[in-house]
């Protein structure tokens, strides 16, 4: 998949992409960068062909990077990047962190910034409005006593200030010191004010902890006494009352912090995707993770107002069907095309290019003569070649004197004689040997609507029968799945022979046969196959005529 920079316009043809679709790309992204600046980059929606692949490697051009997918994902989004903190900081600590960046989450992380849990401020606000055990959550949630000395902004006077309050309740000693035993025993966490004989009496009945309010002094035989029965002993300036109501906020958030099936999204995941889970969750918030699985930031919904769409610029192609995945979800700043208006629709105007030329290549070649830009041996061959493809070596009707006579004079730039190149190029196109019946099923596969029919076409060409003799029979009995996988009505197969200049038509789907006849007169051979002589346009015989005949139906 490709890596999207910010600035950058990618330059993409179409799904299953062919010689015109991939070398356009690479000479109008060549054109752009020497005419406006170094920030437009050629792409494929596809896997390379034989035949393309040949074109590439001998013109030494390394193929352009695949994109599955052109919508826009979390990382072009502009999402806060709030630092992670650490399992063991308070509940007031973290609710001053939420008022301190105006957030309602904070994500919780350990030490290699690996996502552990998340706390909101109605968790926080949760953890208050709890009637019961308010008393032992403190030692149920193992709080050190540095912790209780931060909250309480207190000194710590005996002790170990890491040590851990881990068994007991907290009371305060406010009552009879003779009853003191009913409400305060062994372990406990103590607080009262400045009561010297209550202080002694706790003591004796070994609590853990005790919180001195007020910051009353600590005579000396009690800071004795503390020591020697191993009782913390903190100073703090808040009353009483001030001390036992914020105590709780001492605890550390992990004993309350969400850990269990957290929502998180991913840098690489699609907007598209994710705005249905979004939807469908309570959370405002929402933890971002890297390709490590480390955490980076955090997203609301909000953030995707902030979105910045992927730009880019289309080839070869008009149709929605025929465009890379998300592409709804893009910028699309120019469309260059040879093939009828179809149903790609942009949110603003586009720079929209279109000819009714043999391929896109020549459009392309006519933009690099109309800005005067230099055009190096490779991108002249690169045209050439796409020139040859699409219009089959000057055979396909669809071929016009400008496609014929910039060929000729591309390939005076690029050193190479037609006749010869187009036939080394045409036979590894039809190299069948190495490739699954699928590949061949798609390598020059184009979806289309009419009438709200959806129906693909494939192309398969060669200079010679013997080629389409080998893949036709595997072909009829594949094309029944193609209708299952690609979800369409019908689909048709032209077996192209470029010398011969004909193409047998295989079909399937309802209809299909009906369509297909309506639609030409095709001839039958002695094996009943339909051959439709002196058609090997797609673009320009056989679509318009299957569109007539759906129209007509």
């Amino acid at each position: 998949m490709g890596h999207y920079t910010s600035g950058s316009v990618w330059v993409i043809g179409h799904k299953n992409p062919d010689t015109d679709s991939i070398c356009s790309a690479i000479a109008y992204a060549a054109l752009k960068n020497q005419t406006e600046g170094e920030h437009f980059v050629a792409k494929r929606a596809g896997a390379v062909s034989g035949e393309t692949a040949f074109v590439l490697d001998y013109f030494g051009v390394e193929e352009p990077e695949l994109v599955s997918d052109v919508g826009a994902q979390v990382k072009d989004i502009t999402f806060r990047r709030t630092a992670g903190v650490r399992e063991s900081i308070t509940l007031k600590k973290a609710w001053e962190l939420m008022q301190t960046e105006r957030v309602v989450t904070l994500p919780i992380v350990d030490e290699e910034r690996k996502l552990i849990g998340l706390i909101g401020n109605n968790d926080i606000a949760m953890s208050y409005m709890e009637v019961f055990n308010q008393e032992s959550k403190l030692s149920k949630a193992r709080t050190s006593y540095r912790n209780i000395i931060e909250t309480l902004n207190g000194t710590l006077l005996t002790g170990n200030e890491h040590g851990i309050f881990s068994r007991g309740k907290v009371g305060v000693a406010a009552g009879n010191k003779d009853r003191i035993d009913e409400y305060l025993e062994r372990d406990d966490l103590a607080i009262l004010a400045d009561r010297e004989e209550m202080q002694r009496l706790l003591l004796e009945l070994d609590v853990s902890c005790m919180i001195i309010c007020g910051g009353a002094q600590v005579s000396t035989e009690i800071l004795k006494m503390a020591k020697r029965r191993d009782c913390v002993l903190i100073s703090t300036p808040y009353d009483t009352f001030t001390a036992a109501r914020l105590i709780n906020q001492s605890m550390p958030i992990k004993s309350i912090m969400t850990k269990k099936n957290l929502v998180t999204f991913e840098l690489e995941d699609y907007v598209e995707d994710i705005r249905e889970v979004m939807s469908k969750e309570r959370h405002r918030d929402f933890p971002i993770l890297d390709e490590n699985g480390d955490y980076v930031g955090m997203m609301s919904r909000r953030n995707l107002l902030n979105m910045q769409k992927k730009q880019v610029i289309l080839v070869d192609h008009n149709e929605r069907t025929q465009a890379v995945d998300g592409i709804a979800g893009a910028d699309i700043l120019e469309i260059i095309d040879h093939h009828r208006l179809g149903s790609l629709e942009t949110m603003s105007p586009v720079f929209f290019r279109n000819q009714p030329l043999g391929s896109t290549a020549s459009i392309v070649w006519k933009i690099y003569q109309e800005r005067g830009a230099e055009v190096d041996e490779k991108i002249a061959g690169l045209l050439c070649a796409a020139i040859i493809s699409d219009t089959l070596m000057f055979r396909s009707p669809t071929c016009t004197p400008w496609d014929k006579e910039a060929a000729e004079e591309l390939a005076e730039l690029a050193g190479i004689e037609i006749e010869t190149f187009a036939s080394n190029m045409f036979r590894a196109g039809s190299n069948f040997h190495k490739k699954t019946i699928e590949e061949i099923c798609y390598l020059d596969f184009k979806t289309f609507t009419a009438e709200k029919r959806t129906f693909g076409v494939s192309q398969i060409s060669s200079m010679s029968d013997l080629d389409l003799e080998e893949v036709r029979d595997r072909l009829q009995e594949y094309i029944g799945e193609m209708l299952a996988v690609r979800k369409l009505d019908m689909v048709f197969v032209m077996l192209t022979n470029i010398v011969m200049e004909q193409s047998e038509i295989l079909c399937a789907g309802e209809g299909a046969a009906r369509v297909l006849s309506r639609a030409f007169r095709g001839e039958e051979d002695e094996h009943a196959r339909v051959v439709l002589r002196g058609v090997v346009s797609r673009k320009k015989q056989f679509i318009p005529g299957l569109m007539s005949a759906l129209q007509e139906a």
